[in-house]
């Protein structure tokens, strides 16, 4: 099992994702003797998961059944362990644009947090590529280290347990593209330049405060990165549900009624009419938003090296 290729049979080792409905799925380490538990029962890893292809509707102790999914970056960002606050799917996707990541690309990034983001440069920059994280807790160092063998792709990243802004990413000159997620960003510009390669290199800056923007793009300045640049990506999702309305009368019903001598006027055709208006209704699909959307998550700032 890997992360950037995809596998047919779930193995003994493999992390696969129990997926129970659109709104409830979590990992689980496939191991031989293992059972989980989930609302629907027993799933017991030797005999339900281990052989078995991955997308199969496995049945639990109790009746019900669940989806066993082969994971991906998109899975693992909704399910992983949270040591840190993560980038989703809605950032993650305009960062791997807008620094023009691709098979073969070298990336530099710090810090390496709970591995949401990384997991998804990972994939992007394979086969060829590499990541180069940088992660200044040790323990959590120690573990993004662990999720990547257990995932099939310590071959495509090195993490090193440091600190960006006093030790640099430990590279240069060879990097496409650098990503910052830490505290102080500005405090790790010149390292950042030092890492890319000689000329055309991107650099991403994710900071939740404006204050933190301003001074990295004062940086970005004083080390001569040009088309600055800072975005805020707001997602609003929308639900597809079906709304029936009233058929609007524009006049049509009082020239039937004349025609047919039909007396609106009295008591009790009044009475005809209004229930006729009522049943006239129609069916239709509309998009319709959350009530409650989120919300502000962070500021990107992009820059190319000149």
């Amino acid at each position: 099992m890997s992360f950037v290729e995809y596998g047919d049979t779930i193995k003994d080792g493999d992390t696969a994702i129990v997926f129970l409905g659109h709104e409830s799925m979590f990992p689980v380490k496939v191991q031989h003797g293992t059972v989980t538990q989930t609302k629907y029962g027993v799933i017991r890893h030797s005999t339900d998961l281990i052989g078995k292809k991955y997308g199969s509707k496995v049945t639990c102790s109790k009746g019900g059944w669940v989806f066993i999914l082969h994971p991906t970056p998109e899975l693992w960002t909704m399910n992983l362990p949270h040591r840190t606050q993560i980038l989703y799917s809605t950032d993650i996707s305009i960062i791997t644009m807008m620094l023009e990541l691709k098979p073969g690309s070298i990336v530099c990034e710090s810090g390496t947090g709970s591995g949401s983001l990384s997991h998804a440069i990972i994939r992007t920059v394979a086969p060829t590529g590499h990541l180069y994280t940088v992660e200044f807790h040790q323990q959590r160092a120690e573990k993004a280290r662990e999720e990547f063998r257990e995932h099939g792709v310590e071959h495509l990243v090195t993490v090193t347990n440091q600190d960006v802004c006093k030790n640099g990413f430990g590279v240069s000159n060879i990097a496409d593209a650098v990503f910052l997620d830490i505290p102080s960003p500005w405090e790790a510009i010149g390292h950042a330049k030092s890492a890319l390669k000689a000329e055309g290199g991107r650099i991403c800056s994710f900071s939740p405060c404006i204050e933190q923007v301003q001074r990295t793009c004062l940086a970005m300045e004083e080390y001569g990165f040009t088309e600055i640049n800072t975005l805020e990506i707001l997602l609003r999702v929308y639900n597809v549900r079906t709304i029936s309305l009233q058929i609007p009368d524009l006049g049509r019903a009082a020239e039937s009624n004349s025609s047919t001598g039909f007396d609106s006027s009295s008591p009790s055709n009044q009475g005809s009419l209004c229930t006729n208006l009522q049943q006239g209704t129609v069916q239709f699909k509309s998009g319709v938003p959350l009530r409650e959307m989120v919300g502000h998550t962070g500021y990107l700032t992009f820059a190319t090296k000149s």
